[in-house]
């Protein structure tokens, strides 16, 4: 059977069209900055326009809009103003009558359907679990594998390059172990920060290709 083809939309470095590659979809992935390391076809440029032209080629839609506006990292750097993409990002997949997704950060303003965290996946290191909580908004019908499992040490992947603490109750990763933990042995730290672990979008992307291959089916006969 034909897989089918997902647009992977803000793609970064490919955690996220990496889950959806292993669910079975071909991924092509968009964004405005140059992804040397994206281990799949990638086309630069504005990720909403490519979809306005280019996303009724498509059986599904992935984007991770960014997430500066509403993270909580943003108390760091108030004197920077974050594009707030939310919006214009669903227009832009609602007009495609395709199935879709999109990932922010808990704060953002999605209409929520699950949120997922590494602890539901069992990513650790060798001190403690990944704690990386994303929401995901979709025009389809989605479900978690289950509750947060937040047992010994949180660990965030956070920042550029070195481990740390992050508050009183959570350690940062260094590089090594943040590629560990986010399960993406060939990104860099900073693709890291602001990525998705693929272990998400595989649970996601499983049940967001039920939903494709019927209209396949279809149009092959």
């Amino acid at each position: 059977m034909t897989r089918p083809r997902l647009l992977d939309l803000f793609c970064g470095a490919g955690g996220a069209g990496m889950g959806y590659h292993r669910a079975g979809f071909d991924v092509i992935g968009v964004d405005i900055k140059n992804q040397p390391r994206y281990p799949f076809a990638f086309h630069q440029g504005d990720a909403l326009a490519f979809c306005r032209e280019h996303g009724h080629e498509f059986d599904a839609i992935h984007a991770s809009p960014p997430c500066q506006a509403y993270s909580v990292m943003k108390s760091m750097n108030k004197h920077i103003v974050h594009p707030d993409l939310v919006a214009p990002t669903r227009d832009a997949l609602e007009a495609t009558g395709l199935p879709w997704i999109i990932e922010n950060v808990v704060g953002s303003p999605l209409r929520t359907t699950v949120m997922l965290c590494g602890s539901m996946f069992g990513l650790r290191s060798h001190r403690g679990y990944l704690q990386r909580h994303r929401l995901f908004e979709s025009n389809v019908l989605l479900f978690s594998p289950g509750p947060c499992r937040h047992e010994g040490l949180a660990i965030g992947v956070y920042g550029h390059g070195s481990a740390g603490h992050l508050g009183q109750k959570m350690r940062t990763a260094n590089v090594e172990e943040a590629r560990i933990l986010m399960g993406m042995d060939w990104s860099t730290r900073d693709g890291l920060s602001q990525a998705i672990p693929p272990a998400y979008t595989e649970w996601l992307g499983r049940q967001l290709i039920a939903v494709c291959q019927p209209s396949l089916t279809a149009a092959a006969d």
